[in-house]
């Protein structure tokens, strides 16, 4: 894996659910002489499809940090004579190679107080590597506002490449995410966007953020090591629902686990989900089931709470979440699910992000500013900015992955990507603990 020195849905709320469970829930210059075996590699496989759900509001930000204007007349990209025309946009950074940076920065408050957050920092990992004796400063960004918006997001990608970015980081959300993609692909500039939606991949257009067919494989996978041997899933019929529907299929077909039943239930009726829950329960009661996946937080407390109210023996069956659990508060409160496992990135990298960000803005960063982070690390590495073309598609592709803030990430030629993650189990008193370390997922049979 090639270190690189140096991304959950939005929270939503149903109607309903406060009857249940109470309010609804809170939540790194390539000098090219430099020795690629100073970087640390390791093995990553694994192939991930599927179609899968949008990004993310949320979180805190505070103005963007020290910027530096570069003089684009003296400064060409690598091994380029032409001169970069004047930027439109906030310039961070001084090396040669210019890289777009698209968030949302105005529109939705809550949206453009999450691309603040992401901004933010992105403009850290960019000083990080300016005062940095052993990094190479490569790359400029120009960061660029979509507005929250498809066809502002695709006229800031056009623009990007206008003035000669030659990558472009972002935007946030699915469709934002296709709308500059498909203005990038067309222009041979490739892109890497924040979705966590894999059917906004395609080549040319890759994507950061942890694909829920990563989180499903995690869980299932590590529940499968415990010796759990029949699975259930409950999920809504929303779209959120069937991609981690889809995700949950895939996940255990790969691995070969056997899939008992399936639930769904309408997302907007309380009756309908309290039927689907009340088919479940007797199949725990007889032991034909013994491992329950319940992907969605919205969801789960109020699922926890009628399995409880049935008295279910906890010690006979594993409830399994999603990535999408993590620093929930509805979740981490529920009793029931004291105990419960779910997988989750490496939370050293937020907590590390954390500090320096409290330090200079006075807040925690959002949770997806980590992906921000890690994406510039990334464009900067010598691996991909100090090559001639830069960002090529099999240095982007290559099988030994990169090291960001979150763990280890590797893109495949459709645009997905594997992530490592941990697992983590969810204790009430306590705050979730890390029982399984940093890694990869099992890729099946």
């Amino acid at each position: 894996m090639v270190a690189l020195a140096a991304r959950s849905p939005g929270k939503i709320s149903a109607g309903w659910l406060p009857a249940l469970t109470g309010a609804g829930s809170a939540r790194k210059k390539r000098n090219w002489r430099a020795v690629a075996g100073k970087y640390v590699w390791w093995l990553a496989a694994g192939l991930i499809l599927a179609q899968v759900a949008g990004c993310a509001t949320g979180g805190g930000g505070g103005g963007f940090g020290t910027s530096r204007q570069i003089d684009p007349v003296t400064q060409p990209a690598f091994g380029e004579t032409s001169v970069l025309p004047a930027p439109q946009g906030q310039v961070v950074g001084t090396g040669p190679v210019r890289v777009a940076l698209l968030l949302p920065l105005s529109g939705d408050p809550g949206l453009a107080q999450v691309g603040q957050s992401m901004g933010n920092a992105a403009t850290l990992a960019m000083e990080a590597i300016g005062r940095s004796t052993g990094t190479a400063n490569n790359i400029h960004l120009v960061i660029k506002d979509t507005g929250g918006n498809a066809v502002a997001a695709r006229n800031a990608a056009a623009a990007a490449i206008t003035e000669g970015a030659r990558l472009i980081i972002g935007p946030l959300q699915a469709a934002s995410v296709q709308a500059a993609g498909g203005v990038a692909r067309a222009s041979g500039v490739p892109l890497i966007g924040f979705s966590n939606n894999s059917g906004a991949a395609s080549q040319g257009i890759y994507l950061l953020n942890v694909l829920p067919e990563t989180e499903a494989l995690r869980s299932v996978g590590y529940a499968m090591s415990l010796g759990r041997k029949s699975f259930a899933v409950v999920t809504s019929r929303t779209s959120s629902g069937e991609v981690n529907l889809a995700a949950f299929r895939a996940a255990a077909s790969q691995l070969g686990a056997n899939v008992t039943s399936i639930f769904q239930f309408d997302g907007s009726s309380e009756e309908d989900f309290r039927n689907a829950v009340s088919q479940l329960i007797p199949l725990i009661q007889t032991g034909v089931i013994d491992a329950l996946y319940l992907p969605e937080r919205l969801f789960a407390p109020s699922a926890a709470v009628l399995m409880e109210s049935a008295q279910l023996d906890k010690s006979t069956f594993t409830i399994l979440g999603s990535a999408d659990w993590d620093g929930d508060v509805k979740v981490a409160q529920t009793a029931f699910l004291d105990g419960a496992l779910f997988p989750a990135v490496d939370p050293a990298g937020y907590d590390r992000l954390s500090r320096a960000y409290q330090t200079q803005f006075g807040m925690p960063p959002h949770r997806l500013a980590t992906l921000a982070s890690t994406a510039v690390k990334l464009a900067n590495h010598s691996l991909l900015a100090g090559t001639n073309p830069p960002y090529q598609t099999d240095q982007l592709i290559n099988s030994r992955g990169f090291l960001g803030d979150d763990g280890g990430v590797r893109f495949f030629r459709n645009g997905t990507n594997i992530h490592q993650l941990v697992i983590k189990r969810l204790q009430i008193n306590g705050g979730p603990q890390v029982v399984d370390g940093l890694k990869y997922p099992p890729i099946g049979r």
